[in-house]
């Protein structure tokens, strides 16, 4: 590469894509790369500032931005990722190609953005996404960068570091708690709540049961719900430490594994997850009635896409 006067660039070709901005009106390309400038197009890179242009001039053991980008998308986008049909200013763009959970492998992001030179961008770890929704991008800092430096990243990353977790329907039990329900003093506000929040993600709820503060009454519908093969088991309501909240004492006894009761989230400090097998159990504390989001939000579209979370996940959510 080499540059090299504008009025003299006639027949050359460009190795960079030119930009062109319009304050309040108009960023984007101008040219492309590899573009051969011809006669007409000096005044036009004139009038937006181009004195000089690179012009490309292949030189063993250096890689073109474009180039470059394209060597560390293979090296990045996993299942569930798709990039831009061009690539754009240096730049390529990965878009989520199904519905799901955003997973980003952070420690090896962190390995490759130390190297220098090369960047990737993403959003946040465990965001669901949408299919077409842009997640992410790549590129190298200069125009031209010694190979030696992608091959030290291909070499380092060895598992795709962005992929997306499909989120898969499921069938829903909801066991919701409490003697002021049971006994009709007032109305059950869980319902719909859950079954919204599940139906956004393809979910449903396929059964309902309410029931007093009984321990043994709630320990024997959970195991119903699992002797059924549902999906997932929801208990709502006597979620506290209250002497008359019995609901985490009888998920505790059914014998499965207790992941965590509480979470460092707010609202949702006394939430609840258990695992019977491969069965999900959440107990949701009554936040999930009158709050737009709570740990459910967090949490819910990870257990639909059959993460098995633990306590160090629960724990992160604290930052």
């Amino acid at each position: 590469m080499k540059m090299i006067r504008v009025e003299e660039a006639v027949g050359t070709i460009l190795s960079h894509d030119v930009t062109q901005i319009i304050p309040g009106e108009f960023k984007g390309r101008l040219f492309k790369k590899g573009h051969i400038i011809k006669e007409e197009d000096i005044e036009k890179l004139l009038s937006i500032g181009k004195e000089h242009v690179y012009v490309w001039e292949p030189t063993e053991g250096q890689l073109h931005e474009n180039d470059a980008a394209t060597r560390i998308s293979n090296l990045v986008v996993g299942e569930g990722i798709k990039i831009s049909d061009e690539i754009k200013e240096g730049k390529v763009d990965f878009f989520a190609d199904r519905d799901g959970v955003l997973k980003i492998d952070k420690t090896n992001l962190f390995k490759l953005n130390s190297l220098g030179e090369i960047i990737v961008s993403t959003i946040h770890n465990n965001t669901p996404i949408k299919k077409g929704e842009k997640v992410g991008a790549t590129r190298v800092i200069p125009l031209i960068i010694d190979e030696k430096k992608i091959i030290t990243a291909e070499e380092l990353i060895k598992e795709k570091i962005i992929s997306v977790a499909e989120i898969k329907p499921k069938k829903c039990l909801l066991i919701t708690t409490g003697n002021e329900v049971y006994k009709g003093r007032i109305k059950d506000a869980f319902l719909p709540v859950i079954k919204q929040k599940l139906g956004y993600y393809g979910s449903e709820v396929i059964r309902q049961v309410i029931l007093p503060d009984e321990k043994s009454r709630i320990i024997e519908e959970i195991q119903k719900g699992l002797n059924e093969n549902v999906d997932m088991i929801i208990c709502t309501g006597g979620m506290s430490v209250d002497p008359d909240d019995v609901t985490p004492t009888a998920i505790k006894e059914c014998g499965g594994e207790l992941v965590t009761y509480g979470s460092p989230v707010l609202p949702g400090a006394m939430f609840l997850l258990a695992y019977y097998g491969d069965t999900p159990i959440l107990g949701v504390p009554s936040c999930a009635m009158y709050s737009k989001r709570t740990v459910l939000d967090l949490v819910l579209p990870r257990v639909l896409s059959d993460e098995k979370l633990t306590f160090e996940d629960i724990v992160e959510y604290g930052h």
